[in-house]
Order: C-alpha cells, then sequence, then structure tokens
C-alpha cells in the first residue's frame, strides 16, 4: 500500500517548456548554435532544400479508471525551424495540440497499377514460389 498514490502519473516526452523556449528564438538573426543553446539538440533532423530541425514536447497522464487506463494527452507541441545553407533562421512554426486538431488531410487516395510487373516483382515472385515449393511438387499436373 505504500506505493499508491492518488497523484496522476505525467509521462513527459521531448523538450520541455518547448513553448517558453521558442520564444526566444528570432527570425533572420538566430543562428543553429543559438538554437541548440537554448533548446538543444532536435527531435528530429531533415533535410532537403534547407536544413529543417524538428522539436516536439508532448506530456501524457492515465486517465480514470472507466477509461480503462487509456492515455489522455495534456500538452503536445511541436516546433519546426528552418535554416538557410548559411544556418541562419528563415522560417519558425510552433504548433500546439488545438492548431493541430484543425490541419486539413488530403482524403484523395493514389491507385496502384500492376499491370507490368517488373524484373524486381518477377523475381520475388518466382523466389517465394522455390520458398513454399523447393522440390516443384505442389505443382499441379494435368493428365
Amino acid at each position: 500500500m505504500s506505493n499508491c498514490t492518488l497523484n496522476k502519473v505525467v509521462h513527459h516526452h521531448g523538450v520541455h517548456n518547448l513553448e517558453k523556449k521558442q520564444v526566444n528564438l528570432r527570425v533572420n538573426e538566430t543562428n543553429k548554435n543559438d538554437v541548440s543553446k537554448f533548446i538543444g539538440p532536435p527531435s528530429t533532423k531533415s533535410k532537403f532544400d534547407n536544413d529543417l530541425y524538428i522539436y516536439i514536447e508532448r506530456k501524457t497522464t492515465g486517465s480514470k479508471l472507466t477509461k480503462l487506463g487509456k492515455k489522455r494527452i495534456l500538452l503536445n507541441n511541436v516546433l519546426v525551424l528552418e535554416f538557410d545553407n548559411k544556418g541562419m533562421l528563415i522560417s519558425k512554426k510552433f504548433y500546439n495540440k488545438d492548431q493541430m486538431n484543425k490541419l486539413k488531410f488530403d482524403d484523395s487516395n493514389t491507385s496502384l497499377n500492376y499491370t507490368k510487373r517488373s524484373f524486381v516483382n518477377d523475381f520475388l515472385f518466382s523466389l517465394k514460389q522455390r520458398i513454399d515449393d523447393p522440390l516443384g511438387k505442389k505443382r499441379t499436373r494435368s493428365d
């Protein structure tokens, strides 16, 4: 009984106090070294045309017993920083939980056309057949 508590356990992942830390960052004034000093290393880095640093903060807690222990999101912040090739901050976007709920996603589906089988597809198909039937005994005979 000494390990039981009535306080909810809060699980915190990512950068603590991201919303407060991102206020210090100024577009066209801050560079990568300043960002590392203020916030620390990014959760994710991406390199397309420019460098992208993505910082994530997430807090969850267990819900009531009636919800069967399902996690409830308390805080979900994402900071996306874009740097030019010289390391200067050129774009800063901060998203909180409410803003992410309002994001629209495209519902259209991409169809795949498998009419022509590629060499790789044929090779993998024949390899699968040989694994399933190494001696060729399962093939049907036309008598």
